[in-house]
């Protein structure tokens, strides 16, 4: 589980096919000795395992196996050397929840429509895959590539999100441009309040 709240941005520093998913090696700024074997860090949005971890030049790097699953519904298997990546490690018992309940668990791609900048902000007008967009609400949470980020406002599939100087600093989104692709994870409590009415 996670809060969407990014503590540090990754580098891809390798992709290495093996069958039917991909090793990918991930530098960043954690210290290695604080990464446990198995344990989660959502990756650009996906939560994976650490299979392997260790430092050298003076930076941490950890592998991570990504699976079929995560390939075909993940922007993942665009992924390749130099690609950088919203980091954040799984939330501890006791930790401040600061954005919202995240699982890690993408529920698919989205595209970025168009992005407006304005005094050091930029509103960013995202376009949601058709299936998921009634689990969008205004003033609600969705995570974008693992951000946690408001819903502004909603037309039809698209909806808009606003972010601060500190957020484009400090994560991956500084970068982003329209047309790009990012992992969208709808709110968890849209998802069930759904399927309970579905079940009714």
């Amino acid at each position: 589980m996670f809060t969407g709240i990014i503590t540090d941005v990754g580098t891809v520093e390798s992709v290495v096919p093996e069958g039917a998913l991909k090793r990918v090696r991930v530098t960043c700024a954690y210290p290695a000795e604080t990464i446990a074997i198995g344990a989660s860090i959502a990756t650009g949005g996906p939560c994976l395992t650490v299979t392997a971890r260790g430092s050298a030049n003076g930076r941490t790097w950890y592998d991570v196996d990504v699976g079929a699953e995560t390939l075909e519904r993940t922007t993942a298997g665009s992924w390749k050397v130099g690609t950088k990546l919203n980091l954040e490690r799984a939330l501890k018992i006791g930790d401040e929840l600061g954005g919202h309940l995240v699982t890690g668990h993408i529920d698919g791609v989205a595209s970025i429509v168009s992005v407006e900048p304005f005094d050091g902000m930029s509103r960013f007008v995202i376009a949601a895959p058709a299936a998921l967009a009634r689990f969008i609400a205004e003033k609600g949470s969705v995570a974008l590539d693992g951000t946690s980020l408001t819903v502004n406002s909603v037309d039809g599939r698209e909806f808009s999100v606003l972010l601060i100087p500190h957020t484009l600093a400090e994560t991956t989104w500084g970068a982003r441009r329209p047309g790009d692709t990012i992992n969208l994870e709808v709110d968890l409590m849209a998802r069930y309040a759904a399927r309970l009415a579905e079940a009714k």
